[in-house]
């Protein structure tokens, strides 16, 4: 929770000093991540005039009653280079990423490991990648936007056999590389 408040208190303070300078700032939810319960909030904040920093935290703190898990917070800083100028059209951007996470017992789906279904992660994920993405906007305040990443991922995990056991099966950590960010976030333009 902690962390939590430290990131809330920097996304305020860049909000404050982006007013102060007279730049374009933007507020945004990703409808994805609303579709699995996580709480979502993204600032982004105009640097120049092609130029923007994109700042999402994620949280999703639920238990469920079935034994599954996907908790989780994370945060997603990017800048971004706007090919016309900045919340509008196509962008190329640069992100990095970080996320504690609690993941395991989850469905069985066709596309979801029978590993993952079976037995639970905890830990921690850190790297980077690249993305494009476009914006369009919907009226004079309000826009949505579509966003994909590829890049690596250093994933640091321990197993456990389920999600209310405590004996550790072994401890590990994997290189990811694919896809790292997806989104479609509906934007509110504050100014």
């Amino acid at each position: 929770m902690k962390k939590l408040r430290l990131i809330f208190i920097f996304l305020l303070a860049c909000c404050a000093i982006s007013e102060m300078q007279a730049q374009k700032v933007a507020v945004k939810s990703n409808l994805l991540y609303d579709a699995t319960a996580t709480f979502n909030l993204g600032v982004e904040l105009g640097l120049a005039r092609k130029w923007t920093l994109d700042i999402p935290v994620n949280m999703n703190p639920w238990k469920f009653s079935d034994g599954m898990r996907l908790r989780h917070w994370g945060i997603q800083p990017e800048v971004r280079y706007w090919f016309c100028e900045r919340f509008r059209r196509t962008f190329i951007g640069l992100h990095a990423h970080y996320a504690d996470f609690n993941v395991g017992s989850l469905p069985h789906w066709s596309f979801i490991s029978e590993n993952m279904q079976q037995n639970r992660y905890e830990g921690h994920l850190y790297g980077a990648g690249i993305s494009i993405g476009h914006a369009w906007i919907l009226k004079r305040r309000w826009g949505i936007e579509a966003t994909l990443g590829l890049g690596y991922a250093r994933i640091v995990y321990d197993k456990y056999p389920c999600a209310v056991c405590g004996t550790r099966l072994k401890s590990g950590n994997r290189d990811y590389f694919g896809p790292t960010k997806v989104g479609i976030s509906l934007i509110y333009l504050i100014k």
